[in-house]
């Protein structure tokens, strides 16, 4: 059987490791093949055009080959349209691909989520400290609701009864959404909840989520941030803790 080869696939490189002295294996979101394994043969070389163009977080068309499990790449053309984020905005994408090495499944097609994560970090790149938050907020509700992982946010969760406009819930791993109690710090109204919920139904797109987290983007943080933890089986995730030791310094 021949061996089936893509080209223009738009992808993003997530994670790059040492294969030989001289190669690479390429851990990449591609657009239309989800998540894939990748080998840039002679990619540490100086004299390679794959050298300057591997790059997390930067938008790429690649092309590749093979029927293994990890895929020959043959050719990869930088996009443009944006500059590599830094400081804060860089350990923020390192963040999103690290929830996306552990949470998305090899060849899982997600083309919705590619495009959040597209727009995402741009906004990243935009260096706009004001939109970091709700960038990160508004993918990981992408994220989490794309996998099957985040419940309905308009009902309780054990009862499926609709959440009231006025009263108040919070979002907890283990109980998914529930009434809010007088100890719980983090809680929203369920109108808010509702608005969050029919921003990514549908054919809703990313910058309706965006917009309904405006409001609820502090509350969010920690209730998120525990959902994900528990899904990728770890107390705080790597990227995390790089960013509490840098805040400490």
């Amino acid at each position: 059987m021949t061996a089936r080869r893509i080209s223009n696939e738009p992808a993003y490189v997530l994670h790059r490791y040492d294969w030989s002295e001289s190669s690479l294996i390429l851990d990449v979101f591609t657009r239309h093949h989800g998540r894939i394994a990748l080998v840039a043969r002679g990619a540490k070389k100086p004299c390679s055009s794959f050298r300057p163009i591997l790059l997390p977080l930067q938008p790429l068309h690649l092309a590749f080959g093979g029927d293994a499990e990890i895929r020959n790449l043959k050719s990869a053309e930088w996009q443009g349209g944006h500059v590599m984020p830094t400081g804060e905005a860089l350990l923020s994408g390192y963040y999103l691909n690290e929830l996306l090495m552990r949470l998305l499944a090899r060849e899982d097609p997600h083309q919705v989520l590619f495009d959040a994560y597209a727009a995402t970090v741009q906004l990243l790149a935009s260096q706009n400290p004001e939109m970091l938050q709700l960038a990160l907020r508004a993918f990981e509700l992408r994220l989490l609701r794309d996998i099957g992982l985040l419940p309905r946010l308009d009902a309780e969760t054990a009862t499926l009864t609709p959440v009231t406009p006025h009263g108040r819930y919070v979002l907890l791993p283990e109980t998914g959404i529930r009434p809010a109690h007088d100890d719980d710090r983090a809680s929203l109204p369920g109108a808010q909840w509702q608005a969050l919920q029919q921003s990514l139904d549908g054919q809703a797109v990313f910058a309706q989520t965006l917009q309904a987290c405006v409001p609820a983007a502090n509350e969010l943080k920690t209730q998120l941030r525990a959902l994900l933890h528990y899904h990728c089986g770890v107390r705080v995730l790597k990227t995390r803790q790089m960013m509490i030791d840098l805040q400490a310094l």
